[in-house]
């Protein structure tokens, strides 16, 4: 009887976890790759939700990709080195920060087209985000370790933040606050877009090498990624302590969060993406470790589909040399 027992339970046991296994890799798919001319590096990709539209860095271009046919419709051409596009709707444009001209590059949402480049004081912008509390447009400079500040409607630069390392992804809550990760110096500060100062700097340890991150406003979560340690640390943005850090992929770059799913996704650059579930505001658990591709390392969330954009090209065997005519979109949707 005992051992008809232990048998009992050991089939259960091995049918829950195959049950969770199952689970776990049917949270997202792959659905399909569309392709995109040019074989240039990539960066930051963004989504305009109100004029559905994904704006693709990419080298000296930024592509352009219509979110409801998901097919290519345009380009902006002619910069020196793309790296993020921030979209501020109410004025109806878009900026991209071109790294290796110091610059910010203005172009109109509605037609893709260009309308100004504007010069700046800081070395090297790579994120840049607008923050609609102040309406200033916020440049993160990587060489000069500050942040220039434009007026999108001057389209002049009106001021400059030091930031005391080296900047990585940064986010706005909205209310007058901006989230920055120092990569360099392990830490986080908070930015009031108004003073356009920093007014307090947290640590993130154990993260260490901390690259994206994304806002979960409602429960006041940071999700932040880290490169060294290979974690996913979650912080408390009103106390600034690191309530839990969750093991994701190597070569992470990018997070997304999304409030309708309480879902969580990091991209790795190992040629995964892991797909965490937000069980509570201070509970976190891995779902699914997505297959994706070598170097797709940004992403970017519809919050409308909950489809997943990730940009990247094959790459020889052995090399970080990419195979020419392979640069894609790769399209991963929810089950």
């Amino acid at each position: 009887m005992k051992i008809l027992l232990r048998f009992f339970l050991a089939s259960a046991l091995i049918f829950q976890i195959q049950s969770r296994v199952k689970a776990q890799s049917e949270v997202y798919q792959f659905e399909k790759k569309i392709s995109v001319p040019g074989d240039g590096g990539w960066d930051y990709i963004s989504i305009d939700n109100i004029n559905r539209r994904l704006y693709v860095s990419h080298g000296t271009t930024v592509n352009i990709i219509d979110l409801n046919t998901e097919k290519v419709i345009g380009e902006i051409t002619g910069m020196a080195g793309v790296h993020g596009i921030a979209i501020a709707n109410e004025f109806g444009k878009g900026f991209i920060s071109d790294g290796k001209a110091n610059a910010v590059v203005v172009f109109d949402l509605s037609t893709g087209k260009k309308i100004s480049t504007v010069p700046i004081t800081g070395k090297d912008p790579d994120a840049i985000a607008y923050d609609p509390f102040s309406k200033r447009v916020f440049t993160f400079n990587g060489d000069s370790k500050n942040a220039s500040v434009l007026d999108p409607v001057s389209l002049k630069q009106v001021g400059t933040i030091d930031l005391n390392g080296g900047p990585e992804f940064a986010v706005s809550d909205g209310n007058g606050k901006i989230y920055n990760n120092l990569e360099d110096e392990n830490s986080l500060n908070v930015i009031d877009s108004k003073a356009l100062k920093v007014i307090r700097n947290y640590p993130l340890s154990p993260c260490g090498g901390p690259t994206g991150l994304a806002l979960d406003k409602n429960h006041q979560r940071l999700f932040i990624v880290c490169r060294q340690n290979k974690g996913m640390s979650v912080l408390d943005i009103n106390s600034g302590k690191v309530i839990t850090t969750v093991p994701i992929g190597a070569g992470v770059d990018a997070v997304a969060y999304d409030p309708n799913t309480n879902l969580v996704i990091c991209s790795n650059g190992d040629g995964t993406a892991t797909i965490i579930k937000q069980i509570s505001a201070d509970e976190y658990s891995v779902l699914q470790t997505l297959t994706t591709q070598l170097r797709a390392k940004t992403l970017a969330l519809d919050i409308v589909t909950h489809k997943l954009y990730l940009s990247a090209s094959e790459l020889i065997k052995g090399t970080r040399n990419v195979v020419p005519g392979t640069f894609a979109i790769l399209v991963y949707n929810k089950k």
